[in-house]
């Protein structure tokens, strides 16, 4: 019984040693190591490239905040994390040290789904329904809304309807141009089809696009795409057509 108890108890204590030593020598290693390199990676499996990692490298020197040469143990990677949410563009940012001396930096871009234009300004809607500036050297493919449109209007309802559209198919390829009419009504501009589609409160927009879709499969593949000025869907299970003069 005695033996079995010592046993554990050297086990215990060498465990304890070794996690210490791992503690200790991870301490005095970053204390002691110099920032060797800055690494960024732009996490962009969507093609959007609005910044380089070198644009990410200069922001941060400009910013008095590069961690190349300095020791390891005075570098705050919060701070640099902070300093590159100020840009809009970004949605969140992972800045960590490695275990050979480097800073890595891994930055993920903002993903527009609607563009929207007023009076005043320009600019994107996210998939998390958040505004974000247009990039100097980029313009991504997203449905463009214009018209009477206050920034709560963007930012929710039309937010739900972009990110509707762009999770269907069909309307994602279908639905070029959204304007918002001072009553409040939808009007669509398809991509194919030389017609005005009055859509009605955006509330109701699953249902009338899919009365929509459903005139388009039984009504407009039979008479032609080009046959009507007007769609008018803003009323209950009907479809009003205006005909071409």
């Amino acid at each position: 019984m005695f033996k079995k108890i010592l046993l554990i108890s050297v086990a215990v204590l060498l465990s304890a040693y070794l996690l210490f030593s791992l503690f200790y020598v991870n301490f005095r290693t970053e204390k002691d190591s110099i920032c060797k390199e800055l690494r960024v990676d732009i996490v962009d499996t969507l093609g959007r490239n609005y910044f380089t990692s070198n644009d990410v490298i200069t922001g941060i020197t400009r910013a008095g905040l590069s961690p190349v040469g300095k020791p390891l143990s005075t570098i705050n990677t919060a701070a640099i994390e902070d300093k590159l949410k100020e840009n809009r563009l970004i949605k969140r940012t992972e800045c960590y040290k490695t275990i050979d001396g480097a800073i890595r930096i891994k930055v993920y871009q903002r993903v527009p789904v609607l563009r929207v234009f007023t009076e005043k300004e320009s600019y994107y809607v996210d998939n998390e329904g958040e505004k974000m500036p247009v990039p100097a050297n980029f313009a991504a493919y997203a449905p463009v809304a214009s018209g009477f449109i206050g920034d709560e209007y963007a930012k929710k309802q039309l937010y739900e309807f972009a990110l509707f559209l762009q999770q269907d198919k069909f309307w994602n390829s279908q639905i070029k141009q959204i304007y918002i009419a001072p009553n409040g009504d939808v009007e669509l501009t398809p991509a194919v089809g030389d017609h005005q589609i009055i859509l009605g409160k955006i509330e109701d927009y699953k249902e009338n696009l899919e009365k929509l879709r459903l005139f388009y499969e039984k009504g407009l593949s039979k008479v032609g795409w080009n046959k009507y000025s007007v769609i008018n869907l803003k009323f209950k299970n009907q479809v009003v057509c205006t005909k071409k003069e």
